[in-house]
């Protein structure tokens, strides 16, 4: 098991060696970094077998020619959902138009969002390597998946369990936002006896009690969004980790949206 970090936004990716290469899990952010990843690979002699996206927001579903034309897992319902955006005219420009201005010029999009999609239900990788299984759920976005590497006890958690972000809730695509964060936050309980380290989508590794603290601290925010209670969070307001100050606006954005949603009579518990 091996952990590549982007600089910008601290993606991870998540390399898992096989018997014949490696299954990379969000691959990175820019060209240079997939390729400082693909050098990496080379040097090990890892060839890419197959890749996963754990969901198909932009920073997720990227893919370098260097990694090779392999499967690119998903679940149905994120396969399905990269498929519509990439089918409408345009796309590519709107995708650059909301990429991080740093960025924008070596964020890679010819390859992006190209999954394949596994059966709905799947419970593994279909892949000669450890065992890896898919805990599917409908947090964040449509089809997001957290990936279990039994054999080894990590949890690749997509982009939840984060030290750095709050949860951030898929306010205008789900009918309840927080009641989905919150099964799958039950999800997690349920494997977490047998993790030994979670990997976020962003932010820092941490070991089997950080998960259960992560867990938690997502739980106590997502509550007291819900029963409109003063938030009070580390990853928000004075303590935010230097240069994440901007996480406060997710914040006060998604709690506005959730109210208007509220006031439409839409659920948000």
């Amino acid at each position: 098991m091996l952990v590549h970090q982007s600089e910008l936004l601290q993606n991870n990716t998540v390399v898992v060696q096989g018997r014949e290469g490696v299954l990379l899990i969000d691959p990175g952010i820019t060209s240079s970094e997939m390729d400082c990843l693909a050098n990496d690979l080379g040097k090990l002699g890892q060839p890419v077998v197959a890749g996963f996206a754990t969901h198909a927001d932009w920073d997720h579903a990227l893919w370098s020619a260097r990694f090779g034309d392999v499967p690119r897992y998903g679940t149905a319902r994120c396969a399905a959902y990269s498929h519509d955006l990439l089918s409408n005219a345009g796309w590519k420009a709107r995708l650059a138009r909301g990429l991080p201005p740093e960025i924008a010029e070596e964020t890679p999009l010819d390859l992006f969002g190209l999954i394949t999609a596994l059966p709905a239900g799947t419970a593994r990788i279909p892949w000669d390597g450890p065992q890896v299984r898919v805990i599917e759920h409908q947090a964040h976005a449509p089809g997001h998946a957290a990936l279990l590497i039994e054999e080894r006890g990590v949890l690749a958690a997509g982009d939840m369990l984060s030290d750095v972000f709050i949860p951030m809730l898929d306010v205008d695509g789900s009918a309840d936002p927080i009641g989905d964060y919150l099964a799958a936050l039950r999800l997690f309980d349920g494997v977490a006896d047998g993790v030994d380290a979670v990997v976020p989508g962003h932010g820092s590794v941490g070991g089997a009690d950080q998960l259960r603290a992560r867990i938690d601290q997502d739980r106590t925010y997502l509550l007291a969004l819900r029963d409109d209670q003063v938030v009070t969070d580390p990853r928000i307001g004075p303590s935010a980790k230097p240069g994440w100050e901007w996480v406060d606006d997710i914040h006060t954005g998604q709690a506005h949206r959730l109210a208007k949603k509220a006031e439409r009579g839409g659920s948000t518990d």
